[in-house]
């Protein structure tokens, strides 16, 4: 949907932008002109009313003309600076809510034109640890919002509930790294939960980002289900260059790298940096309003996202 829209408001941007110019610099010159030919015929001076009709331009060259730098400006924020998305799952839980709207930084990797994704300015790439938005490898129609673990070169694993990470080793590097369990803090059991089960959330301190993760302790791993990747056990994960391993805070209710693999470069959207807005829909079926009505707005939410 997000990829129709580009296009659509690219084309709208395109054609209002080619009427603002015929106008500025042929069509309202001409009216100026018939202005002036229409005062030398006039005998006196032409009434305010006639020569704002005169100069009037037709509501099909006025509407553009109007509404070009609107949308131009749109545009340009919603392509190269900042776009509003909804998070609609809660596959990032606790980071995450449904119901939050979030801004998504799309400079930080570098700026793409908004219909065919190609980089023309290369800015940054991701971190480990920030919070993507990415068009989903499988389905590219479709934006996926997931936490970065793995880099290009990285060996991750997701053994028993637990995250090993060994980083790729660089040229620089006196000694290559080797793996590193990712430490988890228990934090609470119970402030969210899957239905009936009460999620354990624990504190995950990764290498240059500390979040919170809820793990379903009444699911076992479900490994046989991951993606299977030649040369590597089930449960173990090599970044190919250009891509990233991605996986969602919500551990057990995600639909992420671990199934369907890796997020090519050219697929990356932006980062998401902050909840601008924040609502809650607890409304039941005996509701008179529509369950999609907000109840409330999470105020405590609002702010940047870690």
């Amino acid at each position: 949907m997000a990829v129709y829209f580009s296009i659509i408001l690219v084309f709208i941007t395109v054609v209002s932008g080619i009427i603002w110019l015929a106008d500025k610099f042929y069509l309202a010159p001409q009216r100026q002109l018939k202005l002036a030919t229409a005062q030398k015929q006039c005998e006196g001076e032409l009434s305010p009313e006639i020569s704002d009709k005169i100069l009037e331009a037709p509501f099909f060259i006025d509407t553009p003309v109007q509404i070009f730098p609107v949308i131009a400006f749109v545009l340009i924020l919603r392509s190269f600076i900042y776009e509003p998305f909804q998070i609609p799952s809660g596959s990032m839980m606790p980071t995450l809510l449904d119901g939050d709207f979030i801004l998504v930084n799309k400079f930080n990797y570098g700026l793409r034109d908004p219909v065919a994704r190609k980089k023309f300015v290369d800015i940054g790439l991701p971190e480990r640890g920030d919070v993507i938005v990415f068009k989903y490898p499988v389905e590219p129609t479709i934006d996926y919002i997931k936490r970065v673990i793995g880099l290009p070169g990285d060996r991750v694993i997701y053994r028993n509930k637990s995250l090993y990470i060994k980083p790729v080793c660089l040229p620089t590097d006196t000694q290559c790294p080797e793996f590193e369990q990712v430490e988890t803090t228990l934090v609470n059991k119970g402030e969210y939960s899957d239905g009936p089960v009460g999620l354990t959330r624990y504190t995950s301190n990764m290498p240059n980002k500390t979040h919170d993760i809820l793990v379903n302790d009444e699911i076992i791993p479900r490994t046989p289900l991951y993606f299977k990747q030649n040369g590597t056990k089930r449960d173990e994960f090599v970044v190919p260059e250009g891509h990233y391993f991605v996986m969602g805070d919500n551990r057990d209710n995600s639909a992420d790298g671990r199934f369907w693999g890796f997020v090519p470069e050219e697929n990356l959207v932006g980062e998401a940096v902050a909840i601008w807005m924040s609502f809650d829909f607890e409304r039941t079926e005996e509701d008179m309003l529509p369950r999609w009505v907000p109840t409330g707005i999470r105020f405590g939410r609002l702010g940047s996202i870690q």
